[in-house]
């Protein structure tokens, strides 16, 4: 145990916080993107990295190698978030927005009591390979767990490939054109339909990296998983600002680095409000700039 002021507790404080916030910023994204293009927030997010996982272990209960299993998880979930859109979402584009929330909370439902049918509600394990579990040493007490580099750098491909998607190839400026004004995108030839379909893909297919880090902390999946890091998606996206993928990112991070922060510095006896405390910040940061750190009014961009 590192003393709190030390070199190494901020050290420590760092590789944890980095290593969460990868993993919080790969599940903001996906929902940063949806917003941006259709204005849904959806909270079937968390049903689709649920499903994703599901996939992973029938995939490994098959004897599948482990980078396989990883890749069949992330196609898993692309195809559910592209199979959501054609049917629960484009028929309803245009909807008001209350109609849109609610269509996205009854896929939700749905989705997460179909895996209770199929799965049945109990916790099943979800082995990892060593590569992901062990923990290293790198100086002194410090620890490192290996699933926080793995995390942080597939947080960096993967946000790092997109950035460069969306911002210098004519399909990524096309989707940032779709989020700044889809009316006006259409009248330029842009087709919107298929744009939404994109980011609905890359969105989930990110929830599916993310749900594979988000495993290796918990250990187990269960058809209810995808409640808690919808909800940590969701306030990463508040912090940074709705609708923006660099919002999304440093929300991500930023609540990671909170989270961390007070699990080190706050007491064993209180440690538990963690959350209360987290939402307590978040809300003096609402009062001070409601559009989030990044947020850009009206005006969001991708």
């Amino acid at each position: 145990m590192h003393a709190i002021g030390s070199p190494e507790f901020w050290i420590q404080q760092l590789i944890n916080a980095l290593g969460l916030g990868s993993q919080y910023a790969l599940m903001a994204v996906g929902l940063a993107m949806v917003f941006a293009v259709m204005r849904l927030i959806n909270f079937a997010h968390g049903t689709v990295m649920m499903w994703s996982a599901y996939i992973g272990l029938l995939l490994l209960q098959r004897g599948l190698p482990f980078p396989l299993v990883a890749a069949g998880a992330i196609l898993g979930a692309a195809t559910l978030g592209a199979l959501m859109e054609r049917i629960a979402y484009r028929p309803i584009r245009g909807a008001p927005d209350v109609t849109l929330l609610l269509n996205s909370f009854a896929v939700a439902v749905f989705l997460e009591n179909l895996a209770v049918l199929l799965f049945s509600p109990r916790s099943r394990p979800f082995p990892m390979p060593a590569l992901l579990t062990q923990v290293l040493h790198p100086w002194g007490d410090l620890f490192l767990p290996s699933i926080h580099l793995w995390a942080f750098g597939g947080a960096l491909l993967a946000l790092g490939g997109l950035a460069f998607f969306v911002t210098r190839t004519r399909v990524g400026l096309a989707m940032r054109a779709a989020a700044e004004n889809p009316t006006a995108a259409q009248l330029m030839g842009i087709e919107v339909g298929k744009v939404t379909l994109l980011a609905f893909v890359i969105g989930s297919a990110m929830a599916g990296l993310a749900v594979l880090f988000w495993v290796a902390h918990i250990g187990t999946i269960q058809p209810g998983m995808g409640f808690e890091p919808v909800l940590k998606a969701f306030v990463a996206c508040v912090i940074g600002g709705f609708g923006t993928i660099p919002g999304a990112v440093l929300g991500g991070y930023l609540l990671g680095a909170l989270e961390i922060l007070l699990q080190g510095i706050l007491p064993s006896v209180v440690v538990g409000y963690r959350d209360a405390l987290v939402y307590a910040v978040l809300i003096l940061l609402l009062l001070v700039r409601p559009g989030g750190v990044l947020g850009y009014g009206e005006a969001e961009r991708v």
